[in-house]
């Protein structure tokens, strides 16, 4: 079982619509700060040093799927609870759960992959198997 790492957002008055309600690209843009966020509290290096010492660009963004529960607005401190729910040989399932203190508003599922610059074409990008020390940082 993967740890879970918890990443607090403040709502600005900027992140909602017209009638206050949080507009909900905005809970995909604080559960992909959520999923780096995870991945430096497990005591992984920022990506931009990873890259100088292992080749790893990050963890792109391969799906997603949301499901929206309860509305947010601002003024209010969330909670994003995250968690690897799945490995896989070269992606991860990343699970994310939005809460007002024990109100559910969100909760969503990424699935990323670890990727280098492609060896034969700098410009792409190219998925490797998840490392093992990885992983076990994260249990």
């Amino acid at each position: 079982m993967s740890k879970t790492v918890v990443y607090e957002v403040e709502v600005m008055f900027g992140d909602c619509d017209p009638a206050g309600i949080v507009f909900f690209p905005n809970f995909s843009r604080w559960m992909d700060a959520s999923s780096l966020n995870f991945f430096v509290k497990c005591g992984l290096l920022p990506w931009r040093e990873l890259v100088k010492t292992r080749g790893i660009i990050g963890t792109p963004l391969l799906e997603i799927h949301t499901k929206f529960i309860s509305t947010a607005t601002y003024g209010e401190r969330l909670q994003v609870h995250t968690h690897i729910a799945e490995w896989r040989d070269k992606v991860f399932i990343q699970k994310h759960v939005v809460k007002r203190g024990d109100t559910l508003l969100c909760e969503g599922s990424e699935t990323r992959a670890f990727c280098i610059r492609h060896p034969q074409d700098p410009d792409r990008i190219k998925a490797i198997a998840v490392p093992e020390d990885i992983k076990s940082m994260c249990s």
